[in-house]
């Protein structure tokens, strides 16, 4: 049985991943849409009900601005996990989607950063963190950035048990980072030595440097 904070199962990962590639292109304003080709209607996100209990805050927000377009931001997080050329060409489109994070349902929130560490594109997180991205220990950990690692544990140590997108946890990070990241994972090792199980993410050995497998990351598994 699964456990609160356990990382979702990876034939979830897949069937939500096709599910959001295939929503790619339509609007989110119901909760299904009609699949392309006469296919069976693709969910869409619906929010949570809500009703306050308690007294409302005594500041209310202006919302002078309209908020980042939600399939722009989908369509982004799913790219920065892959697309190096898209995330480029998306962020050009709307710079403000470097700082924004995508909630895929419950507590599972993702930015493009967290997309692009958890599959281990170093060349993809290079280029958030140099557009402003905000740097995390998940990013830290996958960049083999020890120092910076130490320093969040230093901060919190009940982060060893923090878990990033979709329930991956450091050490996950620290190995999709291969060899440039084997330092942290010894370090998280000596912290909470866990049993490591092979990462899907990894490189094969005829990709070039900082390239996933597409047998594994590409775009039949897409989010």
């Amino acid at each position: 049985m699964k456990k609160p904070g356990d990382p979702l199962p990876m034939n979830r990962l897949l069937s939500r991943r096709s599910f959001a590639g295939a929503s790619a292109g339509v609007l989110v304003s119901g909760t299904a849409v009609a699949g392309e080709g006469g296919k069976a209607p693709v969910p869409m996100p619906t929010e949570a009900p809500f009703e306050r209990d308690y007294p409302p805050p005594e500041f209310r927000p202006s919302w002078k601005r309209p908020q980042i377009n939600r399939l722009l931001l989908q369509d982004f997080v799913i790219y920065a996990h892959t697309d190096l050329a898209m995330v480029k060409k998306l962020l050009a489109k709307e710079p403000g989607l470097v700082v924004a994070s995508i909630n895929w349902g419950a507590d599972d929130w993702e930015s493009g950063l967290g997309a692009a560490a958890h599959m281990g594109r170093r060349d993809i997180v290079e280029y958030l963190l140099e557009q402003g991205a905000r740097v995390d220990i998940f990013c830290a950990a996958m960049l083999g950035l020890k120092e910076v690692v130490q320093a969040f544990l230093t901060l919190q140590p009940k982060l060893i048990d923090a878990k990033g997108p979709h329930g991956f946890s450091l050490h996950f990070h620290a190995q999709v980072g291969g060899k440039a990241a084997e330092p942290v994972l010894e370090y998280l090792q000596s912290i909470k030595k866990i049993d490591l199980k092979p990462n899907p993410f990894l490189p094969q050995k005829n990709d070039k440097p900082g390239t996933p497998s597409v047998k594994k990351a590409g775009p039949s598994s897409a989010r």
